[in-house]
């Protein structure tokens, strides 16, 4: 796992290279916007708990076969289990916003996650669907302009649904 500074540094090493003007400059706009990563990981952290279990709910009501007898949800114990992977989900995702880099994502989180689902006959499509949900909830409150740093977010914004999009597209 890399954070953006170390992936581009070991690439440029690796070539033996300096880093160059475009390297630095995206590496400088990271800095600059790292008041606003904080604040984002901030507010999806401390609103974890509700953004998993919101989607949960709602995953739920729309698919309701989840949660029926014979459903990958049903029983307090599988739908505990339903509940701890987005949560885990959710947290490598703030792991990558944070560090500004998916490879944490990746390497920890979905490099065989679509396997295990398939094993155990979980259904990818409605785990990305639950993860969409919970895409959607983090973004709102992370775009929230009350108490963060001030400043155009979109770019950011985008990078955090990206890694949500990597999430649903891993497991479904």
């Amino acid at each position: 796992m890399f954070d953006a500074f170390t992936k581009v540094v070991s690439q440029a090493d690796a070539r033996g290279e300096y880093l160059n003007p475009g390297q630095l400059d995206a590496l400088m706009a990271m800095v600059k916007d790292s008041n606003s990563r904080m604040d984002v990981v901030n507010r999806i952290t401390s609103n974890a708990s509700s953004i998993v279990a919101n989607a949960a709910r709602s995953l739920f009501a729309e698919q309701p076969q989840l949660i029926s007898p014979g459903g990958n949800a049903y029983t307090s114990r599988r739908n505990a289990a339903c509940l701890r992977d987005m949560e885990i989900i959710l947290r490598y995702v703030t792991y990558a916003i944070f560090a500004g880099d998916a490879s944490v994502l990746d390497d920890r989180c979905l490099n065989g996650l679509r396997e295990t689902y398939l094993a155990l006959g979980t259904p990818g499509a409605s785990v990305a669907v639950g993860v969409q949900k919970m895409k959607d909830a983090a973004i709102a409150i992370a775009n929230d302009k009350n108490g963060i740093t001030p400043g155009d977010c979109s770019s950011l914004m985008a990078e955090l649904g990206g890694y949500f999009d990597r999430a649903a597209a891993a497991v479904a």
